[in-house]
């Protein structure tokens, strides 16, 4: 496994230093002594591991190049947004993968040396990138958006799909999922808002308490999504999810076949973004949610068939 892991480190590297020195060019002013700091990091990393392994590769391959691609385009397009994302986000993946590969050869020469990039990663490279602007990338703030998209698409889907097996006529499955769609990101919306204020009270208590006892506030340190925002953000996710397999009704479809395209490719799409973010193997997170489609479609059709032979439903 390790020669196969020499030739994955190095290329990572040469690509997290090409992806920099790429996004450098359209950064702001602001942002360059970020950059300035970075690189020459990243380019001590890539010559480490190039010796470390006796691996003199300094060129991307094509799937590599591909991904430079985009996420420069993303850098360009959505400006200094665009760019913490994308750092953030390659900060998490370069991490996770460390933390791996270290716990896999630790207490050999293997794990040192993956223990010596962890701690520039973690005490140089971690401080640049958050220290240049408040972090952008969160647990909750993940959590909200992909709870909600994901819910909405799988939840609305299946509606849909029982909705097309109950009911006869399009326009009466349209005017169904629509009214569940709008009621469920309603719902998601104040189940989100209620979970976290109820968070925020339990900690305010724990913290006036520490407080009374003299022991000082604990701060975490981490960014805090208020439970109004939370709200705001789960429901409107869920409610752009629900639109998915609503669309195709709306323009026409007369079957579960275009709905369940629309949501195959949407939850491709949100896997890979959401696992890119938050650093989750896409493989693994796209697999997961395909086959949740796949039962959710299976099942709620079989309810709607079932409920049309037995309470003889024609509409």
């Amino acid at each position: 496994m390790e020669h196969d892991l020499g030739p994955q480190l190095v290329l990572d590297e040469l690509f997290d230093l090409t992806l920099y020195r790429k996004v450098r060019e359209s950064a702001s002013d602001s942002l360059l002594p970020m950059f300035d700091e970075i690189i020459p990091i990243e380019t001590k990393h890539l010559a480490f591991w190039q010796d470390f392994f006796h691996i003199d590769l300094n060129r991307l391959n094509f799937r590599r190049r591909i991904k430079l691609s985009i996420l420069n385009f993303v850098a360009r397009v959505f400006g200094d947004l665009g760019i913490h994302l994308v750092l953030e986000a390659i900060e998490v993946y370069g991490v996770r993968k460390y933390i791996a590969v270290w716990k896999e050869y630790k207490g050999t020469p293997m794990g040192e040396a993956v223990r010596k990039v962890l701690e520039d990663e973690f005490k140089h490279e971690d401080e640049i990138v958050t220290s240049s602007t408040e972090r952008l990338i969160h647990p909750e703030r993940v959590r909200d958006i992909f709870l909600g998209l994901n819910d909405g698409l799988v939840e609305i889907l299946g509606a849909v799909s029982g909705f097309f097996a109950a009911l006869s006529s399009a326009s009466a499955v349209l005017a169904a999922s629509i009214a569940v769609a709008v009621a469920g990101s309603i719902s998601m919306a104040a189940g989100a808002y209620g979970a976290v204020n109820s968070e925020s009270e339990v900690e305010g208590i724990e913290a006036a308490k520490r407080e009374f006892l003299g022991k000082g506030a604990h701060e975490s340190g981490s960014v805090k999504t208020s439970a109004l925002q939370s709200g705001i953000v789960v429901g409107v996710s869920y409610f752009v999810g629900a639109l998915v397999p609503v669309v195709p009704v709306l323009l026409g479809a007369s079957n579960i076949f275009w709905s369940s395209a629309f949501a195959v490719v949407a939850m491709v799409f949100i896997s890979i973004v959401i696992a890119f973010l938050s650093g989750m193997r896409m493989s693994r997170r796209i697999a997961t949610n395909l086959i949740i489609l796949v039962i959710a479609v299976g099942v709620t059709y079989s309810v709607g068939l079932l409920a049309r032979f037995v309470f003889g439903i024609n509409i």
